[in-house]
């Protein structure tokens, strides 16, 4: 069979920059990915597009093949010798596939043991919502969280009591049926989830009843949260080992305890600085003068120079909220708007009408 042009198969134009053929590579092997694709040619239209990939992403292999075509490759490679020369392993972990391992098993045979063995327990997201205030102080408090435990019933294997040596019947406790197909002349293993246990390596029927083959139950946990100073809105905290239990003797997962700061009344934060806005009168901005300015770390005074003009903007060094993980914090800029009186009285009015004409008199 004549092989399509590697360009086409990824559709790309010929003089497309390599980082834009990974991207096209990255949205064809999601589409035609076997675990995610169950149409009959996916898994000869994602052999197709990781050849391409393989060759136009090596400088040298795509140099030969724009030279000469599929005979400048054809004669000096085969398919093996190109996949095992080419570093898929970051484009898989970034597509979210099952890693290098996984995708070569696919490809070459081999037998995977992610099932046969412990495995780490799902790790869990938790949100909490803290104050500015928290940010600029570091937080610690013990909290209470919907967790996992082991289930009492099966003490975790996801079995019925006095069933734990049943295998499944289809995959002899493996939990995982290996597929052989000829492609080519080529022999490629496949492995997949047993459909008949879903993976488990036991019967269905003798899965607990209490968690449901599962293996864990929500219980509530108690855990110490510490949130350093700094931290910013969106950054997530790890809590080792408070995610859920592992199967088959395999270690907790992790809690990621994402961190979200409420809005302040009236501090605008900017990195580690934090603006502030207050308004003085007229007369204040004129003469000068002292005001209360509040800030993270209690009042502080502000003094205004005579003369003032709004809009001026005030630096208060390392009033702002602490770098994190690091010395030093950021600083307070305080924004000073002049506030014009729209009413006044006739008194009033008379003070201003002889103040513009003192002012005339000094600008002559």
């Amino acid at each position: 069979m004549t092989k399509r042009d590697y360009y086409e198969v990824l559709g790309v134009a010929k003089d497309t920059p390599k980082q834009e053929i990974k991207k096209a590579y990255r949205k064809l092997a999601m589409q035609y990915h076997p675990d995610r694709n169950k149409s009959p040619d996916a898994e000869e239209k994602f052999k197709e597009i990781s050849e391409a990939y393989a060759i136009l992403s090596d400088d040298e292999k795509r140099g030969q093949y724009d030279q000469f075509g599929h005979a400048g490759i054809n004669g000096k490679y085969n398919w093996e010798d190109i996949y095992q020369s080419t570093d898929f392993t970051s484009i898989f972990r970034d597509i979210g596939f099952g890693g290098f391992g996984s995708i070569f098993d696919m490809f070459f045979g081999g037998r995977s043991n992610r099932r046969g063995g412990p495995q780490k327990g799902a790790d869990l997201r938790y949100d909490v919502v803290i104050s500015l205030d928290d940010v600029a102080n570091g937080l610690e408090k013990e909290m209470e969280i919907q967790g996992y435990d082991d289930c009492e019933t099966c003490h975790g294997t996801g079995m019925k009591p006095g069933t734990e040596n049943q295998k499944c019947k289809k995959c002899n406790g493996a939990g995982e049926i290996q597929h052989t197909r000829n492609l080519g002349g080529m022999y490629f293993t496949q492995v997949q989830p047993c459909n008949e246990c879903r993976g488990r390596g036991f019967p269905v029927e003798t899965l607990c009843q209490t968690c449901k083959g599962s293996g864990a139950v929500q219980a509530v946990h108690k855990i110490k949260l510490k949130v350093p100073p700094g931290i910013e809105d969106g950054n997530s905290l790890r809590l080792t080992g408070e995610g859920k239990p592992g199967s088959k003797g395999g270690p907790r997962g992790d809690l990621y305890v994402v961190v979200h700061v409420k809005p302040h009344e009236f501090f605008i934060r900017r990195g580690d600085d934090i603006l502030y806005e207050t308004t003085i009168s007229f007369p204040e901005a004129s003469l000068g003068t002292k005001i209360p300015i509040p800030t993270l770390s209690g009042e502080a005074n502000l003094k205004i120079p005579s003369g003032t003009q709004s809009g001026t903007v005030f630096r208060l060094k390392n009033k702002g909220v602490p770098h994190l993980n690091e010395w030093g914090k950021g600083d307070q800029f305080v924004n000073v708007v002049v506030k014009t009186p729209t009413k006044l009285s006739n008194k009033q009015k008379r003070l201003m009408e002889e103040l513009q004409k003192e002012i005339k008199k000094t600008e002559k």
